[in-house]
């Protein structure tokens, strides 16, 4: 089997087995591909399994360090330090992920890919939208739609991004079957990343408001898409995100408001509010509690953002920086 074959074996287990979304084996496969070709060029020929088993940590860093000089030399959209490292870490996980998965179904061993370090990266806050953005935005987005259809479609869908803070993956695999839950017990049984499943309450709003598309559905058949296009099919989430594109820029929104800002909004308000860290946890299905604490941290932030700009002392002192200035 050559190095190619084992790639393709193991981006099908990761989509069969892991259930790792498109975007993640996309990323993988261009990475993975990327390592080959270095190493077709740096040893001289691609390598086969004996070869992948015998690659060492110097030949892993040089491809590291090419990979950072080619980096370097794209002029059309540079980006920034962490970015680059966020580029960096991502393909040393996927190469981990790729020789894990080696040893465990090839009985292919390399212990120098585990010696590789993972780039130090900025951990990123979540920016939600303000209470009245989020609360407007189902409405306003689905308000610009073409046609009836697509207007109360695309209600549904950004009220329930927001009511349940699921992914825009997540909303957009459900299909009209999984209504019953809703209905019966009123929650949804939501899978998210790596298969995991978990139940999430629905508000009354957005159960009236599922309940209603249901009824609008084009063909409401139980293993039909619950969202759909135009054409019938799944709904892209290119068309969600081109959506709500569309009304952020008329509102003259920043950047960040996209779909899953709705999500960071959900957590952020919940938090606000007094929910435990642990219930927000299983709310938005974080394998680690750390993940969910960003949530804290993105609260604490505001405090001081608050603070700085209301409390009397803080106002005096800005105003004392800037006449020594």
């Amino acid at each position: 089997m050559t190095a190619e074959d084992a790639v393709q074996k193991f981006l099908e287990w990761m989509a069969v087995e892991k259930r790792a979304s498109v975007l993640t084996i996309d990323a993988y496969r261009g990475d993975l591909a990327r390592f080959l070709a270095f190493m077709t060029t740096h040893l001289g020929g691609l390598p086969d399994m004996h070869g992948l088993g015998g690659i060492t940590l110097r030949d892993l860093r040089a491809w590291l360090a090419h990979e950072q000089a080619q980096a370097g030399k794209m002029t059309v959209r540079k980006s920034s330090p962490d970015q680059a490292a966020r580029t960096r870490a991502r393909r040393v996980s996927a190469l981990r992920s790729f020789f894990k998965y080696l040893a465990r179904r090839e009985g292919v061993e390399n212990p120098a890919v585990s010696l590789l370090r993972l780039p130090r990266t900025k951990k990123t806050l979540p920016r939600p939208l303000g209470r009245e953005d989020a609360l407007a935005a189902p409405e306003d987005i689905a308000s610009m739609a073409l046609t009836p259809m697509e207007e109360q479609r695309n209600a549904t869908l950004f009220l329930l991004l927001y009511g349940c803070g699921l992914r825009i993956s997540e909303a957009l695999n459900l299909n009209i079957a999984d209504l019953q839950t809703v209905s019966g017990s009123g929650v949804l049984r939501i899978q998210g990343k790596g298969g995991k499943e978990r139940l999430v309450p629905v508000l009354p709003a957005v159960r009236v408001a599922l309940e209603a598309w249901r009824k609008r559905h084009p063909a409401p058949a139980p293993d039909s898409p619950l969202f759909v296009g135009v054409r019938g099919g799944r709904l892209q989430p290119a068309i969600a995100q081109k959506a709500m594109r569309t009304w952020r820029i008329s509102n003259g929104l920043p950047d960040h408001v996209t779909p899953h800002a709705l999500r960071h909004s959900f957590a952020t308000h919940l938090m606000e509010g007094g929910a435990d860290l642990r219930v927000i946890q299983e709310l938005l299905g974080h394998a680690s509690l750390s993940t969910t604490q960003r949530y804290t941290l993105a609260d604490e932030a505001h405090l001081l953002d608050v603070w700085t700009r209301a409390h009397p002392r803080a106002q005096m002192e800005r105003n004392t920086h800037k006449k020594e200035g």
